[in-house]
């Protein structure tokens, strides 16, 4: 063999060392706790034969705690780039396999490369986290190492779509860069998010916890809303990744993939004549809707589990990616709340930043009133979907299906909120109030004084309806684009969005507004 071989045969054995990570014995275990390494995880993820690898030859240099005596090729994370459906992404994959996947000080350095890399090309970035957390015997070389990833979360945000999975433990500081990314996935069993564990828990406040009940993926799709997607497996965790991605562009100046659309934009939906109730306090299903008007039926949706009052996620329409919120009348008749509110809040602002029209079908009664929603801040979390929605320049179209009353029919993109296309079924009602509310305001004494109160407030209340349970008065003043049929809801949707695809509009010129947090 000349030397020249002999080299070439050595790069081939430390790309097979490499590949093997924490040991066959590692990769093993981790096959029995129901996980992929991190290169399966990504040959999965990608397209066939599209990833290409950056650092597999880096170790860490710390010295402590005889860590100078054993290193591993890549150090604990997979790092690079490839294609999902021919369009560019950069990736990174945490090794469990290598020191439980703990971060370390170069470790995060090649984490912090991809991401550079990432903005520099206008890519999406995408982390498959599983990591033990901090590696302890680096210290604060390791904290150094996460802050500098968190910087670039920061940096990124806006700019280009950064997308988390968590298919392993995601503990202590790790959790901030999932937060701070826009999409976080979490499949049921495997994955787990919090700051302080079980054992922490225990010793500081008593509490008996597991590490399910802590931070498992019910408790951060239904509770905490920190997750945005729970997956049955780390397969299907991947599967939502390529899926989500081809709603979003690939960075913040390029517009919304466009696919062939073979659903008709005059399609008419018959069963949307007749799907709001007589009664204004029965409900209907807002899912019958979405499914009635967009593309081929296809929603994906986003938070499905948390503050089902509201609904948010992406859809097509003639081929173009839109992003939905809409009021969801069969919970909690549709009304705002905290959670909902900053729900709606979030994902407005994602759309805006990276280009997605808006449609927003509107049927709520109002904010939930009572002392736990004023005493957890409603007001602030309602004023920050009201200024999502004030601050987003993006096309704004929205048809407002039943009720649309005070407070919530200004935050739910109106006219006012420099709303695009304001349209209204013939069902809709735009007031301050409901009419037994109104009327218990404007006569209560005439009720008093009445001979009968009952009729006299029953005939206020139908003059109440007729004036303002339809959309007609809010159209004579222009706040009302038109009211349609609702069966041709879709066609008039579709030809408002082909309207504003030239729309230019800006903010004024500042550092950055002081949204209520």
């Amino acid at each position: 063999m000349t030397v020249q071989e002999e080299k070439i045969q050595k790069l081939v054995d430390k790309r097979a060392e490499a590949r093997l990570g924490g040991g066959e014995k590692a990769i093993a275990k981790q096959h029995e706790r129901g996980k992929y390494t991190a290169r399966e995880r990504i040959a999965q993820l990608l397209d066939e034969g599209s990833f290409e690898e950056l650092d597999m030859f880096v170790t860490h240099r710390c010295t402590n705690f005889g860590q100078d005596k054993k290193h591993i090729l890549g150090d604990g994370v997979v790092t690079g780039y490839g294609t999902i459906d021919g369009r560019l992404v950069y990736v990174f994959a945490q090794d469990f396999t290598v020191y439980g996947g703990s971060l370390s000080e170069t470790m995060a350095q090649k984490i912090c490369k991809v991401m550079d890399l990432a903005m520099k090309m206008g890519a999406p970035v995408i982390g498959l986290n599983d990591s033990g957390g901090a590696r302890i015997q680096e210290g604060i070389n390791a904290l150094a190492g996460y802050a500098e990833i968190f910087q670039r979360n920061i940096l990124a945000s806006g700019v280009i779509p950064q997308i988390s999975a968590i298919l392993g433990p995601c503990a202590g500081g790790a959790v901030y860069s999932p937060a701070l990314t826009d999409f976080t996935i979490m499949a049921k069993g495997i994955s787990y998010m919090f700051l302080t564990g079980p054992t922490v828990v225990k010793t500081v406040t008593g509490e008996d916890v597991t590490q399910e009940q802590l931070g498992g993926a019910s408790v951060h799709s239904v509770k905490s809303g920190v997750t945005h997607f729970v997956a049955e497996n780390g397969d299907e965790a991947l599967t939502i990744i390529r899926k989500l991605l081809s709603y979003i562009p690939q960075n913040n100046l390029e517009e919304t993939p466009i696919m062939p659309c073979t659903d008709p934009i005059d399609r008419m939906e018959d069963k949307l004549n007749t799907i709001i109730p007589d009664s204004p306090m029965r409900s209907y299903d807002m899912y019958e809707v979405i499914g009635a008007i967009v593309d081929n039926s296809e929603f994906l949706e986003v938070h499905r589990d948390y503050a089902k009052n509201i609904i948010i996620g992406f859809a097509r329409m003639n081929g173009q990616a839109v992003g939905i919120v809409a009021n969801q009348p069969k919970v909690l008749a549709g009304v705002l709340d905290s959670n909902a509110s900053r729900k709606g809040a979030r994902f407005v602002r994602f759309c805006d930043a990276f280009n997605i029209p808006l449609v927003t079908l509107v049927d709520v009664p109002g904010f939930l009133p009572g002392t736990g929603q004023e005493y957890n801040g409603v007001i602030l979390h309602g004023a920050k979907l009201l200024y999502a929605y004030g601050e987003a320049t993006v096309p704004k179209v929205t048809v407002t299906l039943r009720k649309s009353y005070g407070g919530s029919h200004i935050v739910m993109s109106c006219k006012q909120l420099r709303g695009d296309m304001n349209y209204a079924w013939p069902t809709s009602e735009i007031a301050v109030m409901g009419a037994e509310g109104a009327v218990g305001v404007l006569y209560a004494k005439g009720a008093k004084e009445a001979p009968d109160p009952a009729a006299y407030i029953k005939e206020k209340e139908d003059e109440y309806r007729d004036l303002f349970a339809n959309p007609y008065q809010a159209a004579k003043y222009g706040y009302i684009d038109d009211v349609i049929e609702p069966r041709n809801t879709r066609f008039r949707v579709i030809r408002a969005l082909q309207m504003l695809a030239t729309k230019k509009v800006a903010n004024p010129p500042k550092k950055h507004g002081n949204i209520p947090l």
